[in-house]
């Protein structure tokens, strides 16, 4: 089961996140804090892959793609594929480049606008 879906710029800010049980803002805002550190002390040759089960708990599996000034992450559980969660964060990049634009997808975050308000992969909540 997928737990969380985030993608947050190289400075740390989320431009969309989705988590799939509640959690309070606060919560929410200390996890992604804690994943994007994670994520921008790892070097550039490891593995996307990594267990999550201190920050999301026990079980919990992180895949990542860094794409231009943008982290795009998926959180799940042991019942689901690694290599199809790499997979879905190329089919959920390729929705955005399509549906939003190539150039405010990468530029987003150097101009310091919001992203608008979309639905995420079909996902309303």
């Amino acid at each position: 089961m997928i737990k969380a879906v985030l993608i947050i710029n190289t400075q740390g800010k989320p431009r969309l996140t989705k988590f799939y049980d509640f959690l309070t803002v606060e919560k929410q805002q200390e996890l992604i804090r804690s994943v994007f550190g994670v994520l921008c002390s790892r070097a550039d040759n490891v593995s996307n892959f990594m267990e999550a089960d201190s920050i999301f708990g026990p079980g919990s599996r992180l895949v990542y793609k860094h794409y231009a000034t943008l982290y795009f992450v998926f959180v799940f559980d042991s019942s689901e594929n690694e290599l199809a969660m790499l997979d879905l964060i190329q089919v959920c990049r390729s929705i955005l480049v399509t549906n939003v634009s190539a150039s405010f997808v990468c530029l987003a975050d150097s101009a310091n606008v919001n992203p608008p308000a979309f639905s995420f992969c079909g996902n309303t909540g």
